[in-house]
């Protein structure tokens, strides 16, 4: 029986909603009841976007609670830092380090990320990704939504297939984008492979 709590998180034009939409419905199709909610009302904006995906037969609730995620995929190094709360004594973060600047965050503008990121290796299990590296073969970091998705199935953190989460992206992304969406997955999907070798 699987019961997984998994909180995407990110800034405004990234792709979180996206991803947990392919999470959710990858899900469903493997048979998991599933309940999910977003706060989506600045994802416009480049605000902070928070999506909670709960999987499982005995989840009523679609909000997380703090402490009570198995899973973070931060899309933005602070914003992973901000929700770091709602993550389980033992869960698992995927951030990526590549900043980009969210309007919750005051202070100068010489961000990097890289305390951040520090501060996360210290306090969890992660995995951290460069969105700019992974993603340069495919020309754009807006292919990182999907190639994260492939580094959470690759390291077993998920709990879903590889290819359940594939056969959905390719129902979700339109025909044009779907060779490179494919290939950011696959990506994606080795990166987190090699971290569970580890």
């Amino acid at each position: 029986m699987m019961k997984k709590d998994i909180m995407i998180c990110g800034v405004g034009g990234q792709g979180t909603v996206l991803a947990s939409k392919i999470i959710a419905a990858s899900a469903m199709d493997e048979g998991w009841s599933v309940h999910s909610a977003e706060t989506i009302g600045m994802a416009q904006r480049g605000g902070p976007v928070t999506s909670h995906v709960r999987i499982g037969d005995d989840v009523f609730s679609p909000l997380i609670s703090v402490s009570g995620a198995d899973l973070l995929i931060a899309f933005e190094p602070s914003e992973a830092v901000r929700n770091l709360r709602y993550l389980k004594k033992d869960g698992f973060v995927i951030v990526n380090s590549i900043p980009v600047k969210p309007t919750s965050l005051s202070g100068g503008a010489d961000y990097d990320g890289n305390a951040e990121i520090a501060f996360l290796r210290s306090r969890c299990r992660c995995l951290v990704v460069n969105s700019e590296e992974l993603c340069r073969p495919f020309g754009s970091s807006k292919f990182f939504n999907v190639a994260v998705l492939g580094a959470a199935v690759g390291t077993g953190e998920l709990g879903l297939s590889e290819e359940t989460v594939r056969n959905e992206i390719i129902k979700t992304v339109p025909e044009r984008f779907l060779e490179k969406n494919l290939a950011a997955f696959s990506a994606g999907y080795e990166i987190g492979e090699e971290k569970q070798c580890r």
